[in-house]
Parts: structure tokens; sequence; C-alpha cells
């Protein structure tokens, strides 16, 4: 733990005496100063508030989703085509960083020790990452812990965001023109290099999604499955190329040769389809005649798709730079709204032409729709909170977007939770968590009214958390 003032935990921009003058959330003469009392008046230097109420609110949007999203199966994840509200979590996670990247290095003397030290953390991230998701800790309802070195998941949220942050915080430092920005077209030199990258990362991504082959396959299905489901080996026939349904994608082929089935995610979202659930949108038993790879697994976050996913980055550091160059706040949110306006209507433009949306691929629509959406939110945020400082009401985001990576280990991985039902009275349910849960449940004469009380609760609880942190200058970095 770290008494550092200003940091943006979960987005990890790299920081250095020499490269960033303050912390990735700061920015000079940016943002009009604020009459304050308290001894950091004089300071001229503001931390940008929006960005982490921004952040809280991805957060918090995380535990609701995760904990919330088996009472109601609407705001879960979509089973495979479309967006719902849990499919907005990591493009947002991602856009910030971008965005803090872009602030971090807005002084940049050397770049080969500012890339070694992005390397370094991003190592670290992808490490913690590997920790948190890669199966070690079983989470809630599970007072275990442990994992087979040959079943670990290589891949996840915090690995992607990793990847995410390692490609534009090197193009950041690397591709940027030395120039001195007075006019749009300087702004587009500047950064026109920069774009060409994130472009052929998007090519890159095209090209193997639409011109790989995909083979016939075969998995190992677990032996306790729903509905008398065949165990053993299963053939899933493929031979085609560029399709996007679940069994022959390029993304899942490309993982299974690199990383080998048994490192994937064992419970893909789309096991909650109409084709592997009689439940859909929700998990259930197997329906009759269901075909062989709903039991097979499937990263969402898979080494194709983060490297569509890293263009998000880049979209935020657009944000970003036009944050930085631009004086005027109603320039400011008119820029950033011709960015993400464009950016929403293109996705849906690919989508009407037979692009879908699809966050386990994670699609150029979907990336398109969320990124856009990033943006306006960005903007309706900004002005409320850095413009017209009306901040009060978002006061507790605030705090939760400043310990963000402490509240995603901790809340929306279940650490905190689980560590609490090890505690229990005779039996392993009687615990505080689901002793808390149910009595809600009971109030509310609804399991998912109560379950949905609770989970507000849980956020409310975490923003607390946060601001007691925040008073006594404790926050969590890599």
């Amino acid at each position: 733990m770290s008494a550092a003032v200003d940091v943006a935990p979960l987005l990890l921009p790299y920081r250095d005496t020499d490269t960033d003058r303050g912390s990735s959330n700061e920015i000079q003469s940016l943002v009009p100063s604020v009459p304050s009392n308290g001894p950091d008046a004089s300071t001229p230097s503001q931390r940008l508030a929006s960005l982490d109420v921004f952040r809280g609110l991805t957060v918090a949007l995380m535990i609701l989703v995760d904990d919330a999203g088996g009472a109601f199966p609407s705001i879960n994840h979509s089973p495979w085509f479309g967006i719902t509200l849990a499919d907005f979590v990591m493009p947002f996670f991602l856009f910030l960083v971008g965005v803090s990247i872009s602030l971090a290095f807005k002084k940049n003397s050397n770049k080969t020790t500012a890339t070694k030290k992005v390397m370094l953390r991003a190592i670290n991230l992808f490490l913690l990452g590997l920790l948190l998701q890669g199966g070690y800790f079983h989470g809630r309802n599970h007072l275990t812990y442990g994992v087979d070195v040959g079943k670990i998941r290589w891949l996840g949220v915090l690995q992607r965001i990793s990847i995410g942050y390692l490609l534009a915080s090197i193009s950041e430092i690397w591709l940027v023109n030395n120039i001195m920005v007075d006019s749009l077209a300087d702004f587009a030199w500047k950064y026109y290099t920069q774009w060409l990258f994130a472009i052929g990362l998007c090519s890159l991504y095209m090209c193997f999604l639409y011109g790989l082959s995909v083979p016939t396959w075969e998995y190992e299905a677990p032996s306790m499955n729903l509905s008398g489901f065949a165990s053993g080996t299963q053939i899933v026939y493929c031979g085609v190329r560029g399709s996007l349904e679940p069994p022959c994608n390029a993304v899942g082929f490309i993982d299974r040769v690199i990383l080998g089935e048994h490192h994937l995610y064992q419970h893909p979202v789309y096991r909650r389809t109409k084709e592997c659930s009689v439940k859909s949108p929700d998990y259930g038993p197997l329906p009759p005649n269901s075909p062989q790879w709903c039991l097979a697994p499937f990263d969402p976050e898979g080494i194709l798709s983060s490297l569509m996913a890293a263009v998000t980055c880049f979209v935020g550091l657009h944000f970003g730079h036009i944050l930085l160059h631009f004086k005027d706040q109603k320039q400011r949110v008119l820029l950033w709204s011709m960015s993400a306006v464009p950016l929403l209507l293109f996705g849906y433009v690919l989508v009407i032409l037979g692009i879908p949306s699809c966050k386990p691929l994670y699609t150029v629509s979907y990336a398109c729709i969320t990124a856009g959406v990033s943006g306006l939110i960005l903007s309706i945020i900004f002005y409320i909170v850095d413009v017209k400082h009306f901040r009060k009401p978002t006061v507790l985001l605030q705090w939760m977007g400043m310990n963000a990576l402490l509240i995603y280990a901790l809340g929306a991985c279940d650490l905190f939770s689980a560590g609490l039902q090890g505690f229990y009275w005779r039996s392993p349910e009687n615990n505080l968590v689901d002793g808390t849960e149910a009595l809600l449940q009971a109030m509310l004469h609804s399991k998912n009214w109560g379950t949905l009380a609770f989970v507000i609760l849980e956020i409310l609880f975490w923003g607390l958390v946060s601001g007691f942190l925040h008073m006594k200058s404790l926050y969590i970095r890599l």
C-alpha cells in the first residue's frame, strides 16, 4: 500500500519524475481552478475529477452486472451477438486507459527509460490478472483455493488491459511527431502515425477473423454436465472461413492452438444461447439435441480479440490529446462529440451491413459502438463535474475511481466476500455475506430484488471504504 497521492490505480499509467510532473489525472492549466481554502489552493495543477468519476462508475457497473446479472440476465453479458449493459464495462476501462496514457506522457524526455517502465508495469499488471483470474482464487461460495498449473487461465480482464496499455503507451512514446499544435491540421499531423498503427491493428484483426480457415476440431467434454450431454471427446465440424458463430470463429481457433483448450475460460457466455440453454438468456440445462460445441471452452479475452480491444485505448488517446491541446471547455466537448457520434453511427452502419456486435469476438462494430458511447459519457461527466463543478452527487464514484484497483481485486473478484464467508456459524451457509443477502430477499419478498439491493449496498460499502482511504491519502498502485 502506498501513501502517494493522485494515483490512477486500475489504469496504471507510467509515472516518472522526468516524464510526468503529476498523476495521469492531472493537467496543467487545462481545468479551471476552483477556489479553495485548503493547503493546495495555490497548486498550479488540478486533478481531473471526471476521469475518477468515470472510472468509479465503471467499477461500480462491473460489480452490478457481475453480482446481479444472474438475477437479471438482461443486464448480464449478451450470450453472443448484441450489446447489453455488462458489455460496456471492458471498453470503458480500455478507453480510460487511453485517456490516462495521453496525460501521463504529456512530457517525455527519455523514450528508452519510459519504454522500460511501461513494459515492467504491463508485466506486473498481467501477472496480477493471472493471480486474480487464473483460477487460484475460487471466488464466492467456494472456501477453497489453488489451481492445477496445467489448467491455468492465461488471459483475463487485467491481462487484456495490460496488452492495450502496452501497445498504446509504446505508440505514445515512439509514434508521436514532435511539433507544436496550433490548429486542427497540426493536431492531425502530430498523431497521424499513431492512428496508422491503430488502423494496422484493426486490419490485422480483420484479416485473421475473415481470412483464416478454421478446421474441424475436438475437445474433452466434462465428465459431469447438465442434461446428460455425452462426456469424453467431442468433435466440432467446421472447415469454414470467416464465420462469426461460436464454434468456428478464428478467435477461438487461435486461442486453442496457442494457449490450449485447458487454459481457456471454461464457462463461456455462449452456454446461455438458445442452442445451449433452456433458460436462455440465462444459464440452464442443455436442450435436447444441443450442438456439440455447447460445453467447449472459449476465452472472451482471447489473443486476437485483444488486438482489436487495444484499438479502444487508441480512441481514448485521441480524447486525451484533445484535452491536452485545446483549452476552451466548449471546444473540447464539441470535438469529443464530433469524434464520438460518428464512431457510434459507424458501428451501427456496420451492423446493418452484416458485421454484428459481439463482445467475445470484439468485432469492429462492437468496438465502434462502445468507444462512441465511452466518448459521449466522458463528455457528459466532464461537463457536469469539471466544467460546472457539480461534484457532490458523484463523490462516491470519484473516491472509487481513485482506488479502482483495490475495489476490482477485493470487490469485483470477490476476494473480500469470499474471505468473509470463511467465518461462519456451524455451517458454511451461515455466514455474514449470504445471511445479509437472504435477509434482504426476505424483506423485499423477492429473490431477485433482494439480490439487487444487496449489490447496491455492496457498491455503497466500497464507495465508503474508498472515501476513508482517500481521507487517509492511501491508494493502491503497481
